[in-house]
């Protein structure tokens, strides 16, 4: 196989054209008889045992070309995109074959790289550091987070089901008399106060007892995702087989000792002020790596091409998906769920994705002019990290994760350090921020 041109045709496109030798081909050519052989019938000869020669007077000397081709054309491309030094960004890649026997095979394909990337003035960026104070109830909170993960469920009889309760009921709900599709469940555990059920049912089981059976009133709001039921009025009737609550342990010492390292309950709240404290710092830190991102993609000038962002795209929502797997959900479930099909779920997506393709952009540029490379030791370092963590033997994961791969990730943390190294950074007063649509879209999986 040669290189013999890379000629641009478009920004961030290229052609290759890529050239097989005479003897290269030929190889190809008797493997493809060798594989096929078997399976063909010539006159004169029993099935499988005609020579080539005669294969290909019959069909023809092309025969077995296209078998050839297919079977060249993956390794010839990728030892053609390593000459070329490009860095190919989808793997749907326009091939053309311009021509095709004895002398060889000639093929010419167009393929999408990262961009030319400029960035300046990424040292000496300014960011705000403000961390959230801690206070007497957070660390209260804390505990009562602590106490509700210890907590043990017991059955409630000596009284009727209330907010936060569980009730575990049968139900099956009706309009206009009609039983509907998905409007019956048997011995299904709501949490009273989830919000898990459309609004006003939940309200209707609180004040019932094990054993009750009731008729619960409501009307599906006007955008429910089911639209067939949407803005109608439903009756369902319930059957209460159990109330169920969380009983919680005192906190005390006692409590102290059975959750922690500590004896005391002081020493375990000084304990959580702690961590509660580095948790702010952390987070206080994030916020101001994120705020010199915010620099570094303005700062940055490069013609993203749109298959960059549609990758990122694809790994965000698998990456949802399998969040979703081990919520004991699917991917379409959710969908279903929430009214939304394939195309706008993954428009959610796309404000997520070009940031993170364009701060990828911009921290390879600067760790390139930077000349930021990883040591040998580092990056042993980083595979034995990776084992430990994913408790996976050694070699297999230097054997899943490239080199290359690796190095470049490392350059790009060395990158980050870099910039904020380099930047002014005062410290601030912390205000409460909402949060934004896009955290509360991640939330839905986890």
């Amino acid at each position: 196989m040669s290189l013999k041109a890379v000629n641009k045709v478009d920004t961030n496109r290229y052609e290759l054209e890529i050239e097989v030798s005479p003897e290269s081909f030929e190889e190809a050519v008797s493997k493809a008889f060798r594989k096929n052989a078997s399976k063909i019938s010539i006159p004169g000869f029993r099935k499988g045992k005609a020579p080539r020669a005669f294969i290909e007077k019959v069909y023809g000397e092309n025969f077995f070309y296209e078998d050839a081709v297919n079977d060249l054309y993956p390794q010839a491309l990728e030892a053609a995109v390593e000459e070329s030094g490009l860095d190919l960004v989808e793997d749907k890649i326009d091939t053309e074959v311009v021509s095709v026997g004895k002398e060889g095979v000639v093929f010419k394909s167009k393929v999408t790289t990262k961009p030319e990337v400029e960035i300046s003035e990424y040292k000496g960026l300014k960011a705000t550091r403000a961390v959230k104070p801690v206070t007497d109830a957070d660390v209260d909170a804390e505990l009562t987070r602590l106490q509700e993960r210890n907590g043990r469920i017991v059955t409630v009889e000596d009284r009727p089901a209330q907010e936060g309760d569980t009730a575990v009921i049968d139900f099956e709900g009706f309009v206009d008399g009609v039983a509907f599709e998905g409007g019956k469940g048997e011995d299904h555990a709501l949490v009273l106060g989830s919000g898990q059920f459309i609004p006003g049912f939940e309200e209707q089981v609180m004040g019932h007892s094990a054993n009750d059976a009731f008729d619960v009133d409501v009307t599906f709001p006007e955008d429910y995702h089911a639209k067939d039921l949407a803005g109608k009025e439903a009756i369902f009737k319930v059957k209460v087989h159990e109330v169920k609550t969380r009983e919680l342990p005192e906190l005390d010492d006692e409590f102290a000792k059975d959750v922690s390292e500590y004896d005391t309950l002081d020493e375990l709240k000084a304990d959580v002020k702690t961590k509660l404290e580095e948790k702010a710092n952390k987070s206080a830190d994030d916020l101001v790596e994120n705020q010199l991102i915010d620099q570094l993609i303005e700062r940055m000038t490069a013609e993203v091409p749109e298959a960059m962002y549609e990758r990122r795209i694809d790994q965000d929502v698998n990456d949802f998906a399998y969040r979703l797997q081990s919520s004991g959900l699917d991917l379409n479930t959710y969908l279903q769920y929430t009214g939304m099909d394939m195309e706008s779920f993954r428009k959610t997506f796309r404000d997520v994705a070009e940031r993170q393709v364009k701060v990828r952009l911009a921290l390879e540029k600067i760790a390139a002019m930077e000349n930021l490379q990883p040591t040998e030791e580092e990056l042993e370092a980083e595979y034995k990290k990776m084992a430990e963590n994913y408790h996976i033997d050694f070699d297999k994961v230097k054997n899943a994760i490239p080199e290359k791969d690796l190095k470049m990730d490392l350059a790009v943390e060395k990158a980050v350090q870099l910039v904020k190294d380099n930047a002014e950074i005062t410290e601030g007063e912390y205000k409460e921020e909402e949060p934004d649509e896009d955290e509360e879209t991640e939330e839905a999986a986890e």
